[in-house]
């Protein structure tokens, strides 16, 4: 396995002879995100498509697939150079299928969305838990939840901040494939990723161009917004007793203020 160039040891690339790339996280068990980890995966993502590869999965080492950022942690980093690269996810040009393990939550759900496809099991868990924190959604997920599930059911993910497991999920539209077994997500996303690179590799860029098109404006239009929202949220007394409540592993207590 070789690591991308200039990039933490925390995300690690393994390109195949079938033409399939191993993108893998390595901040386990919850494989939280910053900056330095989304910047990473989109360099490597830039990289394979300079290159001989077709398709991409996308997978963690560890419990989660991934749980956002660590809000409780207090070392969050600059909000608007995250999203500025997880922009560049939705620019690149290769089709990525996620193998979803364990929950993609907050932040992780935008991760997960911003592939082509999605693998899950029943045991997954996917979760838009912003409003149980007092906080706004963001990572593009005014655009990519409603195209996933269509508008109504993304609100009421949105509102609620609900849990959905896999089989939920998977009849829903968040994933679109349900393996058996936790252990059978990564072998089911290496499989539809082998399909993906059997096609004609300018076929499917220019076929995935046309049907993604428009969707990094979009994207960038609803991060500058999702953006100075929850710089507005992270100042009020509910952020606050939203993250203790995580933390604390408790029914937060919410005021309104």
């Amino acid at each position: 396995m070789r690591r991308v160039p200039d990039a933490m040891s925390d995300v690690t690339v393994e390109l195949g002879d079938d033409h399939v790339a191993t993108v893998e996280l390595h901040r386990p068990p919850n494989n939280f995100f910053d900056v330095a980890l989304v910047s990473a995966i989109a360099d490597a993502y830039e990289e394979l498509q300079a290159g001989p590869c077709r398709a991409i999965v996308l997978c963690s080492e560890g419990r989660h697939f991934c749980a956002g950022a660590d809000l409780t942690s207090g070392t969050e980093r600059t909000v608007g150079d995250l999203y500025g690269h997880a922009l560049r996810l939705f620019q690149a040009e290769l089709p990525v299928v996620a193998a979803v393990s364990g929950s993609a939550i907050g932040g992780g759900l935008g991760l997960a969305l911003s592939a082509d496809f999605r693998v899950a099991s029943p045991e997954s868990r996917f979760a838009a838990n912003f409003s149980r924190l007092g906080f706004h959604h963001g990572f593009g997920l005014t655009v990519t939840l409603p195209d996933a599930v269509g508008r109504q059911a993304a609100a009421w993910l949105l509102y609620t901040g609900r849990r959905v497991g896999g089989e939920e999920a998977h009849q829903i539209g968040l994933c679109d494939r349900l393996a058996h077994s936790t252990d059978d997500i990564r072998a089911q996303a290496q499989a539809m990723a082998v399909e993906l690179a059997a096609a004609a590799p300018l076929s499917v860029r220019s076929i995935r161009a046309t049907m993604r098109r428009g969707l990094p404006d979009r994207v960038r239009e609803a991060t500058e917004i999702e953006r100075s929202e929850q710089d507005r949220l992270r100042r009020t007394e509910d952020f606050a007793e939203g993250v203790a409540a995580s933390s604390q592993r408790r029914e937060p207590l919410f005021k309104g203020s």
